[in-house]
This record gives structure tokens, C-alpha cells and sequence, in this order.
């Protein structure tokens, strides 16, 4: 539900009725992953999508009936059904859908309010919602914000650090804001099970988390060309894109308008004083030793996702001989994706972003960058893992 807050921040504000549909859980090969929701308003508006298509229409009538008597709903969807080709999924998946009304005299709406208006305004929230146990709790929501200072700046019980209540089990809705909250400070999405009483025995609640946290960060440096197109295709993947170049000249607002930040500063100095996690992806396109080798030298000594720099053969030669003169080790030079990129033939700088983009992404999703045709692996990574129960990280690195 958190990927349309925007729109249903929206909707809410604007006082409309709608029911919400999201994917609770997932298994085989499905298009879509945990979290992915539509909405249908009481005019029949829809916004969104939990199959690329596949379930579409029947979940459509889903959220129109349970915005008619009210009630929430979950459902399954998969090839085994009996109409599998009217309504079920032909790519052999199997989805669970919880569908929630949100009407104006219904309860829930000030909670998922809170969780859509602090996602809306890119602020670290999560909502859990149960999604098997007793009818009466099906649908039933807490909104949670951080309790550390990683997402943003701490808050306490009293500062409102949750909304919402279980039905009136203090207990739980403590316990249930703890396990949330692990899961926000990771910045993950999953389910967890738990007693009506709160502890872990014998538990006969599921409870599905849908964290929203701040964009992840794309650090692109040199402030060149193929940077521009880097750019483009960082901020259509969802990172927060910043350019740094020592060069005053090359790094300008006019020619990286759709970056976030332009920085010009020393590479490595900036890297040193800028806040970085294991979401990062960092892109070193500078190709000059002045420049690139004492800042992989740094790079390479932080938990960050991705790190990748540009140059020819020859250029990685010189560079990995450099980089081993500094102390580094095997294990960290092991990290560096150099050159940058997978084997598309590309040419110019669009194409040599998407290569690069393409090899960020096999990278965090474990890919092969094969042509799916020569694979023989899931084409929908990580849905196994989220079968077992693990939680599944949201978003991008």
C-alpha cells in the first residue's frame, strides 16, 4: 500500500471512500513482489497494480465489494485455481491479497493516515496489518514510526511514536510495534506471527509489515557526460542521485538538472564526510588515478551496496595495482565492478548507464546478467526466501 502513498494521501485528504488490495505474501514466480497494492475509489477509479495484469480484474471486484459491506478480505490467487486462466496467475505464481475498505465512518482510516502522509513526505513509517487470525482483527493496522535515529530523529511513546491499537490488547500492541520496528530500522517488508497475548507462543496472529524509509543513495563521481545519462536512469530507479567533481566548471545545475545534490568537492573527502549505508551504490567515473584511486581506497572500506568504476582494461590494471599499494585486500578489491557495467556493446552514455543500472540491479537481486532465454534459474529472485517467511528488503539498494 505504501508505494501509491502519494496518491492515497490524496485521496484521503480530499475525503474519499476507496478499498485497498495488497500483495501479503507470494510464492512460486509472480510478477509483483510483497507490498504491491491497487486502489479502487467509490467512483471506481483504480491506480496501481498486484499482478502486472494477470488478476487485474478480479481483485478490481474484490475492493469494489468490500467497499460496499465494509468488511476486509484476504484472498489467494494462483495457477492451481480452477479458472486459472480467467482469473488465476498463468506464470505458475501464487499470490495472497488483502483487501481493506477505507470509508469515512469506518475504523483504520486515521492509522493508515499517519502511515501514508509520513511515507507521502518520504519519512520512515511502517504499517502492519493482521492478515490471518480472528475475523474481527483481519485488516486491523498500526502505524509505526522509527525509535532510532538512522531514518530520522528518534521518538518516543509519548511523542506519538505509534497509532492505532489491536483491539484493545495492550500487550500485543506493544509487542507488535517491537517486531515492526525491527523490521522499519532494517528497512524491510515481511510477516511475523505472534499471540494475542503478545509473546511468540503458540501464535495465532499474522501480522504483514510494509516499511516505507528515505530513497536509497546513488553517489556518481566525475562530473562527465555519461554521468548525465547515469543521472537520468539513477532517478528513474528510484535513488537519490548526487554528483560530486573537484571541478567547478563540469559541476553545474545546468548540466545535471535532474540531480539531487551537486557537490564540488574533492571525491574521496567528500565520500569521507557524507552519509552512506549498505543501500548506497557508488559509480566512480572519473578514470584518473588522481581522482578515483583514494577514493575507492575509501569506498571499498564501507558497507556500501554497489561500487563500480569506469575505464578501459588498461586502466583497471593500473588502477588495481594502485589500489593494492594502499593495503588493500583481496576481499575488498574483490568488491570493485571494474570496468563498470555488463557486456551490453554499449556505445554512448544512455547506453552505458543502462549497463551500468543493469549490473547495480543483478547485483542486488543476486542475477546472473545472462539472457534469461540461456538461464535456468527463477526469472523472480528472492520469491523462495519469502516463502520461508524471511523478510524481503523494500525497494532499491
Amino acid at each position: 500500500m505504501l508505494d501509491l502513498a502519494d496518491e492515497l494521501n490524496r485521496w484521503l485528504e480530499e475525503g474519499r471512500d476507496f478499498a485497498v488490495a495488497t500483495v501479503v505474501a507470494v510464492s512460486g514466480s509472480a510478477p509483483r513482489g510483497p507490498g504491491a497494492a491497487l486502489a479502487v475509489d467509490a467512483d471506481g477509479i483504480a491506480i496501481g497494480s498486484v499482478s502486472g495484469g494477470c488478476v487485474e480484474g478480479a481483485v478490481y471486484d474484490l475492493c469494489a465489494q468490500a467497499l460496499k459491506d465494509g468488511q476486509a478480505v484476504r484472498e489467494r490467487f494462483g495457477y492451481s485455481d480452477e479458472d486459472a486462466f480467467a482469473v488465476g496467475l498463468t506464470c505458475g505464481g501464487v499470490l495472497d491479497i488483502l483487501v481493506t475498505p477505507v470509508r469515512a465512518d469506518g475504523p483504520g482510516r486515521k492509522v493508515l493516515q499517519v502511515a501514508l502522509s509520513a511515507a507521502a513526505r518520504g519519512e520512515a513509517a511502517a504499517l502492519a496489518r493482521v492478515v490471518r487470525g480472528p475475523a474481527q482483527l483481519l485488516g486491523r493496522a498500526l502505524a509505526v514510526h522509527p525509535s532510532e535515529a538512522r531514518w530520522g530523529p528518534p521518538r518516543t511513546e509519548s511523542g506519538g511514536s505509534y497509532e492505532g491499537d489491536l483491539g484493545g490488547h495492550p500487550d500485543l500492541d506493544r509487542a507488535v510495534v517491537d517486531e515492526t520496528r525491527s523490521l522499519l530500522n532494517a528497512g524491510r517488508t515481511g510477516t511475523f506471527d505472534i499471540a494475542r497475548d503478545g509473546s511468540h507462543c503458540e501464535p495465532d496472529l499474522t501480522l504483514f509489515v510494509e516499511s516505507s524509509v528515505p530513497p536509497p543513495r546513488m553517489l556518481v563521481f566525475g562530473a562527465i557526460d555519461f554521468a548525465a545519462a547515469l543521472v537520468r536512469v539513477g532517478k528513474f530507479l528510484g535513488y537519490h542521485v548526487t554528483v560530486c567533481d573537484a571541478r567547478p566548471v563540469f559541476a553545474t545545475r545546468s548540466r545535471f538538472p535532474e540531480a539531487d545534490d551537486i557537490v564540488v568537492d574533492w571525491p574521496h573527502r567528500y565520500l569521507r564526510r557524507t552519509r552512506t549505508d549498505e543501500r548506497t551504490v557508488v559509480c566512480v567515473l572519473t578514470h584518473d588515478a588522481k581522482f578515483d584511486v583514494p577514493l575507492l581506497e575509501a569506498a571499498l572500506r564501507l558497507p556500501v551496496a554497489y561500487i563500480g568504476a569506469m575505464g578501459s582494461r588498461r586502466t583497471h590494471e593500473d588502477r588495481d595495482r594502485r589500489l593494492r599499494e594502499t593495503g588493500l585486500t583481496e576481499a575488498e578489491l574483490t568488491r570493485l565492478h571494474s570496468p563498470i557495467g555488463l557486456d551490453l556493446g554499449a556505445r554512448t552514455p544512455e547506453e552505458t548507464a543502462l549497463s551500468i543500472a543493469a549490473e547495480i540491479i543483478a547485483t542486488r537481486q543476486g542475477g546472473t546478467g545472462l539472457p534469461l532465454r540461456d538461464s535456468h534459474t527463477p526469472i523472480h529472485t528472492g520469491t523462495e526466501a519469502r516463502r520461508s517467511g524471511s523478510a524481503s528488503r523494500v525497494g532499491s539498494f
